[in-house]
């Protein structure tokens, strides 16, 4: 088994990612800005550093075999802390490193986007050995967004937009399987079952919730918003998720 550090173990796809690295047999150490909380488990340590500055890297890489980078900030700062970390990885000796990433970064020209983008290549020219897997969006982020446009009696939904939502945890068991292998470059997408209208997404979710808004279509303008009207954000020829968002919000109301 393998020595592997989560960066972002605090995440969304963080924690069960730890929770299957664990499954499998793994030492595994999470890296987040907070210390991981929670029932105490062996093979897991927990190492309490914020990439902005880097402070506690070595010591966190040192005997790592892999690093799984899910840490983000999408306010900005990114590209600055994987430079850090790779920085790191090179000294401690780090054989792989496994990024993930978001379909669309190389289509859908969001400054987000673009900084993933610019992460993805700084591991490819890096000199340790990497991983890639780009996914689509998760359904907490789905969920967590029409809830924040909710707070208004008008709900505002961007029509011609489609979202391909995927499961948390399984991505998080793809990310597994391939932190255990050799590092692979760029793998195949991974984006869920159904691709869904954002007026559907909106609409089940309120009905998920016992909510009733208007739902106004607002026209997005910019180069953005084109892209994902021509399906920038999508990946339906790897529809490799299983679980789909009406499974997922009837597993949150039960």
């Amino acid at each position: 088994m393998a020595t592997i550090l989560v960066t972002g173990g605090t995440g969304t796809l963080g924690r069960p990612l730890i929770d299957r690295l664990l499954e499998d047999g793994h030492d595994v150490r999470s890296l987040s800005r907070r210390p991981h909380t929670g029932t105490e488990r062996p093979r897991l340590r927990s190492y309490a550093v914020d990439l902005r500055d880097g402070t506690g890297l070595a010591e966190a890489l040192a005997g790592v075999d892999t690093v799984v980078h899910c840490a983000t900030a999408p306010a900005g700062g990114d590209a600055e802390a994987a430079g850090r970390l790779l920085d790191a990885a090179r000294r401690a000796g780090v054989r792989h490193l496994l990024y993930i990433s978001i379909v669309g970064v190389d289509r859908v020209p969001l400054r987000y986007y673009r900084t993933k983008l610019a992460v993805e290549r700084l591991i490819a020219d890096s000199g340790v050995g990497w991983t890639v897997l780009r996914t689509t969006q998760f359904h907490d982020l789905v969920l967590r967004l029409v809830k924040a446009g909710a707070r208004s009696p008008v709900l505002p939904v961007p029509p011609g937009v489609r979202v391909q939502p995927v499961e948390v945890r399984e991505v998080a068991d793809r990310l597994a399987e391939l932190a255990a292998g050799a590092p692979a470059g760029r793998v195949p997408d991974m984006g869920g079952p159904e691709v869904l209208t954002a007026r559907d997404l909106a609409r089940a979710t309120l009905t998920a919730g016992g909510r009733r808004r208007l739902l106004l279509p607002v026209w997005l303008p910019g180069a953005a918003a084109a892209a994902l009207r021509r399906g920038g954000n999508l990946t339906p020829e790897h529809a490799e998720g299983r679980r789909t968002y009406a499974e997922f919000l009837a597993e949150r109301a039960g």
